[in-house]
C-alpha cells in the first residue's frame, strides 16, 4: 500500500508545481520572478484607479483602499521596516478614500518618499505630497482639477456646499504638505483652456517642481538614496534621544 501511495503523492506534487508555474506565466509573463533580498524598505504601489466605497467594474485596473489600510498599519507596526517608498501611477478615483490613504501615509512615524511615475492625477496629488519627500520623473504628469460628482445628484444648495467643503479639504491637505501656495494651486485647479473637456491644468515633471508641488525631479535610484539618508538621520536622532535620557 505504501509503495502505491508514494507515486500518487509525487504525482500530486508535480501537478501542483506545474499549476503554480502556469499561474506565474499567466500573471507575470515569465516563470521566474526576481526576488528582492530582505530589506528595511517597503514598496507600496498605487496604480490604476483608487477604489473607495463603490466597487468598480472588473476590467478597471484598481487599487482598493481597504487593501492599503492594513498594509500601512503593518508598516507602522513592523520594526524591521524602517522606511516607505510609494510608487504612484494613478488616474485618481474616490476622493475620501484617497484622502484617507494620504492622511495615513502622512501620519507614519517612519520616513517616506513618493515617486510619481507616468501619472499622479486628481486625488493622486494629495497622496504624492503626503510623504516626507516627493519625486517625479521627467515625463510624468499630474492633472489638477476640481472635485466633481457622478451619478444622481440632488440639485440643492447643500450639495454644492458639501462639494465646496470637500474641495477645501483637498486644498488644505496639498498646501500643508507641499511648498505650493494656495492661490497658485487654485489658479491651476480652475484654469480654462488647458484641458479639452474640463477645467484644470496638466502639470509635467519640471513644472510640478517649479510650482512647489513636488520636491524634486528624479526616479527610483534618487528616491532610494534619499530614503536611506532619512533612515540614517532618523536612527541618529533616536540614539541621541536615548543618550539624553
Amino acid at each position: 500500500m505504501r509503495n502505491e501511495e508514494e507515486p500518487n503523492k509525487e504525482g500530486q506534487e508535480d501537478q501542483s508545481q506545474a499549476k503554480a508555474l502556469m499561474q506565474k506565466i499567466q500573471q507575470l509573463g515569465q516563470s521566474q520572478v526576481a526576488q528582492a533580498p530582505d530589506s528595511n524598505i517597503h514598496i507600496l504601489p498605487i496604480i490604476g484607479q483608487i477604489e473607495g466605497h463603490v466597487q468598480l467594474p472588473p476590467k478597471n485596473k484598481t487599487t482598493k483602499y481597504e487593501h492599503l489600510i492594513p498594509q500601512i498599519i503593518a508598516i507602522e507596526q513592523n520594526p524591521k521596516i524602517e522606511g516607505l517608498i510609494v510608487l504612484l501611477n494613478t488616474v485618481g478615483g474616490d476622493v475620501e478614500a484617497g484622502l484617507a490613504i494620504s492622511e495615513m501615509i502622512a501620519s507614519l512615524s517612519k520616513p517616506s518618499v513618493s515617486i510619481v511615475l507616468g501619472g499622479g492625477h486628481s486625488i493622486g496629488v494629495p497622496i504624492a505630497v503626503a510623504t516626507d519627500y516627493s519625486y517625479i520623473v521627467e515625463t510624468a504628469t499630474m492633472t489638477i482639477h476640481p472635485v466633481r460628482m457622478n451619478g444622481l445628484v440632488i440639485g440643492v444648495p447643500q450639495t454644492f456646499e458639501y462639494m465646496e467643503k470637500m474641495q477645501e479639504r483637498v486644498l488644505d491637505f496639498v498646501t500643508s504638505h507641499s511648498n505650493i501656495e494656495e492661490e497658485k494651486l487654485k489658479d491651476l485647479m480652475f484654469a480654462k483652456g488647458n484641458l479639452t473637456r474640463d477645467i484644470g491644468t496638466n502639470v509635467i515633471g519640471d513644472d510640478a517642481v517649479k510650482y512647489g508641488l513636488i520636491n524634486e525631479v528624479g526616479g527610483v535610484s534618487h528616491a532610494m538614496k534619499k530614503l536611506k539618508e532619512m533612515i540614517d538621520s532618523n536612527k541618529d536622532q533616536q540614539s541621541e534621544g536615548s543618550m539624553i535620557q
